[in-house]
């Protein structure tokens, strides 16, 4: 018997639908639902423990998969089985994260897990859209503690309209890709990609998506009041300590303001608040630390971060002793790395990237695989964060959740100003060496840079710089370029790159509640005279892209050749090309246009001698003689009935020189004319119909004799 199922409809204004229904799947999770539009289907089930978790911090895990059924396909590589997650599920994850976990209770220390699983694919409807959407209205209809309701959606402009959710078809003609996650009365978290849009085309765009998620936010709330709300669960709470709070607070707030407003370097600062702390803590007894150490702990980092924003709103000071909307100091060096085909270290008070850029052809393309999304990306960009860049150590294993976010952060403020002609495939590779806020920006501007060393003709240089926002609702600070300390202090941490045109790219988390959106806006304002102000010292440092590639980077020159000499290039087994590779140390690739259906060669070669090797190569396999015209051509073989000509326009192009076309007068040997090596002109008549074989002549081009005419006493005699 099929279980009674429970359903609300999202309707997006347009004919489109999102529904959500309870009730049939899953029933054993502490909340589980699906939500469908068009035929794609996520299944969401979220669980959490009963049992208090001994960790000192919230261990949720946020995770999304997309299966390969759900889109008729099967998984590729050598295992037929889902693996580790995507780049692109990694990101997902990361979207949904970002807004959920600050809505759990701050002492909530229960292990709690979030599964999305794309379970039905449609091309038309992008499923990432969904993720947040399915991830709140799972909790809902859990017991588990949670602030409120939240959903995401994806906003793209088309045509100077925007469309919710669109298609990834939809989205190649627009020009904001924007994912935005809000609750009812809050913009909590903002991720996406603009073509230089301005400070107020993306606050438009933020307010579109937020007034279509109040709506999928009611769906929810009414789901879970048609299933039945279920009550909170009841959890073990940290009792507060109101004497314990006042001793920290009288002893700590005032020396720790003092010790802010000192502007010292992130490790002078460090060690004062941590001898600050170890004072706090001497307050104590033993017995008082053993039972209470979690919450004395708390306490001093809720006054540290109390007196540190009390200055920055007080006195519009910061931690380093910057004015709110000053830059640190920036110095950039380019081609720093000899044998790298482009290089450039970009540093920012105490944070530091160093870029490399590496040129290669379509075969180095990074492939993208998933479910919903195939296809391959000549321009990316991958983002190391060491251990030591924090003068940290810890083992590495693998890359971070936090890495893929910042370098696809990164990836996605510079690729726009990729050309569309460039030949090259792209990679780009950040290695963060100093970080003390901002890490992804400094990656952007140290790949500008580095791309314009390498000799990349970008169509204009972009910048980036982190932004926060310090309130206490009368009260409001604007920071420009923060701090790592101040990223974790502060209500708003954001993330804005572009050109001096526009923006390209966003990052925003948001965790005040009800932000005005003049707020929003004169923050992302303040951010573009940041920018600005960065992108001047990138231009001084390169004004404009090298003219050429290095002299060690491979120069790389495309042909396009018609689909029926692919073969005759490549040769039985690969062999014509393999040996065209290895003599002329070039690396050649072909591909085939699949609207032309004409074959593209890219020729790659740091030899301009072995290139052009290549293009002769190509202007041969490819020469075809016209009817009627006159070529230059050697004498390669002599044969008793002819001789083997060579074009020599088109070395490798042999015709046969038939005897009878080599003179006027009867030829009874082919070497009483010619010899082997001999340099001719022939004209070219076409296919001969009878012999099916081009045909050439040397003696058209020859005076015909004339003929002997008979005199007329010769003729009385015949007579």
């Amino acid at each position: 018997m099929i279980p009674k199922t429970f359903s609300e409809i999202i309707d997006l204004g347009d004919g489109r639908e999102i529904k959500l229904e309870t009730g049939k799947l899953a029933k054993q999770a502490h909340g589980s639902v699906v939500v469908q539009m068009g035929d794609t289907m996520l299944l969401c089930t979220v669980v959490s423990s009963y049992k208090e978790s001994k960790m000192d911090f919230f261990p949720l895990t946020v995770d999304y998969r997309e299966k390969f059924a759900a889109a008729g396909r099967y998984p590729g590589g050598f295992f037929k089985r889902e693996a580790r997650p995507s780049d692109g599920e990694v990101l997902t994850m990361r979207i949904v994260d970002r807004v959920l976990r600050p809505l759990f209770p701050s002492d909530y220390r229960t292990e709690t897990q979030v599964m999305i699983q794309l379970m039905s694919h449609d091309e038309d409807v992008m499923p990432d859209a969904l993720a947040g959407l399915a991830a709140s209205a799972a909790i809902q209809l859990s017991d588990i503690p949670f602030e409120t309701a939240i959903s995401e959606a994806r906003v793209a402009r088309i045509n100077g309209e925007f469309v919710i959710n669109p298609s990834r078809s939809q989205l190649k003609e627009s020009d904001i890709d924007m994912i935005i996650g809000a609750s009812m009365d809050s913009v909590m978290m903002v991720e996406g990609e603009m073509k230089e849009i301005s400070e107020e085309e993306m606050a438009e765009a933020i307010q579109f998506a937020h007034e279509h998620i109040k709506k999928q936010v009611e769906a929810q709330l009414r789901l879970a009041e048609a299933f039945g709300k279920k009550p909170v669960r009841e959890y073990a709470v940290t009792e507060d300590n109101e004497d314990f709070e006042k001793k920290i607070h009288d002893l700590a707030y005032n020396k720790i303001y003092e010790i802010a407003k000192g502007g010292h370097s992130k490790k002078d600062r460090g060690e004062a608040f941590s001898a600050v702390k170890d004072e706090a803590m001497a307050l104590f007894s033993e017995e008082e630390l053993e039972e209470n150490e979690k919450l004395i702990k708390k306490y001093y980092s809720k006054t540290e971060k109390a007196a540190v924003r009390e200055l920055t709103l007080a006195e519009g000071l910061r931690l380093d002793g910057r004015k709110t909307d000053e830059i640190r100091p920036i110095w950039c060096e380019v081609d720093y790395l000899p044998s790298v085909h482009g290089s450039a270290i970009f540093t920012r008070g105490e944070t530091q990237a160093l870029a490399t850029v590496t040129l290669g052809t379509s075969r180095e393309a990074s492939t993208i695989d998933m479910p919903t999304h195939q296809g391959e990306e000549a321009f990316y960009l991958h983002y190391n964060f060491p251990p030591f860049c924090t003068g940290e150590a810890y083992p590495i294993r693998g890359t971070s959740r936090r890495e893929i976010g910042h370098g696809n952060l990164a990836q996605r403020a510079l690729k726009g100003m990729i050309p569309e002609n460039n030949p090259y495939t792209v990679r780009i590779v950040s290695e963060v060496l100093e970080s003390n806020g901002s890490s992804s920006m400094a990656t952007v501007c140290a790949g500008t840079m580095a791309m314009m060393d390498a000799g990349i003709k970008m169509k204009k240089p972009v910048s980036g710089i982190a932004m926060g926002l310090i309130s206490d609702g009368d009260r409001h600070a604007v920071l420009s370029d923060i701090l790592g300390d101040e990223d974790h202090l502060g209500d708003m941490d954001f993330k804005v790159t572009g050109t001096a045109d526009g923006i390209t790219a966003c990052q925003m988390d948001i965790k005040v509640k009800g932000l005005p959106y003049e707020i929003l806006v004169k923050a992302l304002q303040q951010a573009r005279a940041g920018r600005l102000h960065i992108l001047e010292k990138l231009t001084d440092t390169i004004s404009e892209p090298n003219e050429n590639v290095k002299a060690h980077a491979p120069k790389i020159i495309t042909r396009r050749i018609p689909n029926e000499f692919i073969g005759a290039l490549i040769g039985p087994g690969g062999k014509v090309i393999q040996e065209l590779q290895k003599s002329t140390g070039t690396e050649i690739v072909i591909n085939e246009d699949p609207i032309t259906e004409e074959g593209i060669v890219e020729i790659l070669g740091t030899k301009q001698e072995g290139i052009d090797k290549v293009l002769a190569k190509i202007d041969s396999v490819t020469f075809k003689p016209e009817k009627g015209s006159v070529y230059e051509v050697t004498v390669v073989k002599v044969l008793d009935f002819g001789a083997v000509v060579e074009y020599n326009d088109a070395p490798g192009n042999e015709v046969l020189l038939h005897i009878s076309e080599l003179a006027w007068e009867r030829t009874e040997n082919v070497a009483d004319i010619m010899k082997l090596g001999d340099v001719l002109d022939v004209k070219y008549f076409g296919v001969d119909p009878r012999t099916k074989k081009p045909k050439v002549s040397r003696k058209a081009l020859l005076e015909k004799p004339e003929r002997p005419q008979k005199n007329e006493e010769d003729s009385n005699k015949s007579e």
